[in-house]
């Protein structure tokens, strides 16, 4: 089946220009969450649509995209876009600005990460400093020897995890909110593999350069 690919740009941190062009390369739909419309522009690329409750957005005469103003203040802008991508069908979704700026908003997205990861084959957040997901047991990728990354307990804690191919491996130990986590693990082999019995474990993976 073939993959259909959305990119969503909130208005968090923004990302660097050609990482957004690189993800919509091969993307079939950009939506902008509010205030994310303001940065498409500034770095010169063009949402299909603009999702929010219009709080942040500065609309323009020439602006030739689709707006949908959703005013409900229960939902949040990241909310709002992916509920859009959902309707159209998307199955991978690929978020940036979600992180950076504020830190409750930050907190949320992540938040919105738990509520939606489900729902869809991928959705991960990207930045400049690497790639967050919530990742489903088991899980095995492969990575160049040596990529950094982190495991956190996304909510309380997360029990049974064992992993292959770490610097600091676990073996049917927990991660807890407050008591333990995952931070700056190494990978010691190209294809790795974690494992899990119960709970939402967080992956960061850092990119080269960080």
């Amino acid at each position: 089946m073939k993959t259909h690919k959305a990119v969503i740009l909130c208005d968090g941190r923004p990302p660097e220009p050609d990482l957004l062009e690189r993800e919509l390369n091969d993307a079939q739909l950009f939506i902008a969450a509010d205030g994310g419309a303001n940065t498409a522009r500034e770095l010169g690329f063009k949402p299909d649509l603009v999702v929010g409750d219009m709080d942040s957005f500065i609309p323009h005469k020439e602006d030739s995209f689709d707006v949908i103003t959703d005013p409900d203040q229960e939902t949040n802008d990241l909310e709002k876009a992916l509920s859009a991508a959902l309707e159209r069908k998307a199955d991978y979704v690929v978020v940036l600005g979600a992180v950076g700026r504020r830190l409750d908003h930050t907190l949320k997205n992540l938040s919105v990460l738990k509520q939606f990861n489900h729902r869809f084959d991928s959705l991960l957040f990207k930045d400049r400093y690497g790639i967050t997901r919530l990742i489903r047991s088991p899980f095995r990728e492969s990575f160049p020897v040596g990529t950094t990354l982190s495991l956190f307990p996304l909510s309380g804690e997360v029990k049974g995890i064992t992993t292959k191919g770490l610097q600091y491996s676990l073996k049917n130990e927990s991660l807890k909110n407050g008591l333990r986590d995952g931070t700056s693990n190494k990978t010691t082999q190209q294809e790795i593999e974690i494992l899990f019995e119960e709970g939402d474990l967080l992956l960061f993976t850092a990119n080269p350069d960080n």
